[in-house]
């Protein structure tokens, strides 16, 4: 189902019970770490119903079920609730057995999970750049950091010789991965791609991804948005 209901936020009542052969997505449409969540639902063609929620106005019965408030955010037919990105894509991949996205060989599975691990010391940088910028500071220090941290993701592929980071098909490292480069050109992020041809050749591969293609925005949808948040009120019902 694809996400398209309008988000739900404090005082809105609480969707009815997850239907038996579903489960059920806490989501915001333009958030890169459900985005994660949802790539895997599709790649794996699982059942699911999609809950969007105001993530500024969120509503107490969200908070009940995650104390945290944040999405992604599953939930069972049976109440049971997972939450953090990695986790809920690990328990999906777990849970729903058909078309495993994570490698059975334990060795291939840390490696995939050591280089989740190194990808998160990159995500901050897709937030510090656009937010410093803003406010008219240089970001050419950051921006150099940032493509010193991209070219060892280059170096990964041209050493591996493969089209993605888990092989040549995608696995569940790609989809994890995926949200923020999706993102770059928004950001006026993509020429710090400019000297890592591997990297920008998995971005093409990427994008020709079925999956991919049924879960992005368009850039200029995703300016829209991004603007609406950077200036503290977030749209995040634009273009429903």
């Amino acid at each position: 189902m694809a996400a398209s209901q309008k988000c739900l936020g404090k005082g809105s009542p609480a969707p009815g019970l997850v239907p038996k052969d579903h489960i059920r997505l806490y989501s915001m449409r333009f958030c890169p770490f459900a985005q994660r969540t949802r790539l895997v639902l599709n790649a794996k063609g699982i059942k699911h119903d999609i809950v969007n929620i105001n993530l500024k106005n969120k509503p107490d019965w969200f908070l009940e079920k995650n104390p945290l408030g944040l999405v992604p955010t599953l939930e069972t037919p049976s109440g049971q609730v997972i939450y953090e990105s990695p986790i809920t894509c690990e328990y999906l991949d777990e849970a729903y057995p058909e078309k495993k996205l994570l490698p059975s060989d334990p060795f291939e599975r840390a490696q995939q999970k050591m280089l989740l691990e190194h990808f998160s010391k990159v995500i901050p940088y897709f937030y510090k750049i656009p937010v410093s910028k803003a406010k008219g500071e240089d970001v050419s220090a950051l921006e150099a950091e940032l493509k010193e941290k991209l070219a060892q993701f280059n170096e990964i592929l041209v050493n591996k010789k493969t089209k993605f980071f888990g092989g040549d098909s995608i696995t569940m490292i790609d989809y994890m991965m995926w949200p923020w480069f999706e993102r770059m050109e928004m950001i006026d992020l993509k020429h710090c791609l400019d000297d890592t041809p591997r990297l920008n050749k998995w971005t093409e591969h990427m994008l020709e991804d079925p999956t991919v293609q049924a879960t992005m925005f368009s850039t200029d949808t995703y300016k829209v948005f991004y603007k609406s948040y950077m200036e503290g009120n977030p749209d995040y019902d634009y273009g429903l």
